[in-house]
């Protein structure tokens, strides 16, 4: 009998805004059906019927776009339909601009241990340009808020190599982002996707972005400030002090099985990968009649398996165990990886130290190119 997953993400697909370079399943929350929305989320968290569960992530969207009616509905439901008697991280997505002292107040009356703030840059100016809703002045309000309630496991996402960005800009971002006194930084380049102001704008010639020269300065520069300031650079985009590293995305980058709910959400049960649909109202249907909402289901391949387990596992500061790689896959890895191994030690970009398998710094900065090299045919 296969271990049930004991890790869930929830989402909510609504926001007051939408943000230049963001390719997530999201609309915009006006005239939407939000409690019928929730109502639906229950039944299809009741249809999986969930074990005990060490980690819960509700992202977006941007949950904190709900009402704090809406919320506090979402909260007191999934309280009462799942087992959070063993949970040891409950993190909720939200906004500077959307978080306010009545939805905080909700927030302090569950089980939500964790709060994640889109804060991406402290300059109001850029704020604008990117298309985010709130200010620089927010932002410090809300933190100062959250921890007057008690939430000191906060964490901020920043975007870097951001159109017309300075490094002074980023020297200047980084200074007010440590000020905070806050345990865990995200850290993200803009990467353009399809389908977004930033893509369609940039396909016309009227986006500039730093040059990769800039771009890697600047990742370089996050990365001794952090470091130097007790951070710990413990995956590709991710910093944290002592003990606060983020369990929930630990288990995906440890390829690790996970229930994914809500509209245009993802998961991994039994090996199959799946994804729900993601229009809302497709979503809703088709919960009402079958109870779920996957959509693409894939199995996954023991070969793609164990490109994944490469591709997450190299993410981390850690990196890819040998052992508990062979003990899973029952591959000597010697002769599946030895040569590409060699190549990457010699360009710089892995190390191996005893049995861990890990990047350097330069192979950092080039992760997912890295990673890709292990993807055989």
């Amino acid at each position: 009998m296969q271990k049930r997953p004991t890790s869930a993400y929830i989402h909510i697909p609504f926001c007051t805004q939408i943000c230049y370079y963001c390719d997530f399943s999201k609309v915009f929350i006006k005239n939407q059906p939000v409690d019928d929305y929730l109502k639906m989320l229950m039944e299809e968290v009741k249809y999986y019927d969930l074990p005990a569960l060490k980690t819960l992530y509700i992202g977006g969207g941007t949950p904190s776009a709900l009402s704090a009616e809406q919320l506090e509905y979402l909260l007191t439901h999934l309280e009462k339909i799942l087992d959070l008697s063993e949970i040891e991280e409950f993190t909720i997505e939200a906004n500077p601009g959307d978080l306010t002292a009545e939805k905080i107040a909700v927030l302090k009356n569950s089980k939500c241990n964790r709060v994640s703030l889109g804060v991406q840059t402290f300059d109001d100016r850029m704020l604008k340009k990117i298309g985010r809703s709130h200010n620089q002045a927010q932002i410090y309000e809300t933190i100062a808020e959250l921890k007057k309630a008690d939430f000191h496991n906060i964490s901020i996402d920043l975007i870097y190599a951001l159109p017309g960005q300075t490094m002074e800009q980023v020297e200047d971002n980084v200074a007010k982002a440590l000020a905070l006194d806050i345990p865990h930084m995200s850290l993200y380049s803009l990467i353009l996707e399809n389908h977004t102001v930033f893509m369609n704008r940039q396909r016309r010639g009227n986006l500039h972005l730093p040059n990769e020269d800039v771009e890697s300065d600047m990742f370089e520069y996050i990365l001794q400030e952090l470091e130097k300031n007790g951070f710990e650079h413990y995956e590709i985009s991710n910093f944290t002090k002592p003990g606060f590293e983020s369990r929930h995305n630990l288990m995906y980058w440890d390829n690790a099985e996970y229930y994914g709910l809500g509209a245009g959400a993802s998961g991994y049960l039994n090996g199959m990968r799946y994804r729900n649909r993601g229009p809302i109202q497709h979503y809703l249907k088709s919960v009402t009649e079958k109870g779920h909402a996957r959509l693409h289901e894939e199995i996954l391949s023991k070969n793609e398996q164990m490109e994944e387990e490469m591709f997450l596992g190299l993410r981390k500061k850690s990196g890819i165990s040998i052992q508990r790689f062979q003990d899973k896959f029952a591959v000597n890895f010697e002769e599946r990886y030895g040569s590409i191994l060699t190549d990457l030690i010699q360009e710089g970009l892995l190390q191996v130290e005893g049995d861990q398998v890990r990047m350097t710094k330069k192979g950092l900065f080039l992760g997912d190119t890295v990673a890709e090299r292990f993807i055989l045919d």
